[in-house]
């Protein structure tokens, strides 16, 4: 079991996987996502070369409609 910080909410995971399999598995679309992880902006082209380990803090951001 992999335990992860999410927008400030503990989320497990069963086994280690990348972060673009992560964040695809919640159907996000990759081009309107901004990701902190452990306190680091990522670039889109990096996401499948991050493997989410114990205790990493991620950061999802969507942008927002509205005026």
């Amino acid at each position: 079991m992999i335990n992860l910080m999410v927008n400030g909410k503990p989320r497990p995971i069963d086994a280690t996987q990348d972060l673009e399999s992560y964040l695809t598995s919640f159907g996000l679309d990759l081009k309107h996502v901004a990701v902190g992880y452990n306190g680091e902006v990522l670039k889109r082209e990096q996401y499948p070369e991050v493997t989410l380990q114990d205790g990493d803090i991620l950061e999802i951001v969507r942008p927002v409609g509205g005026g």
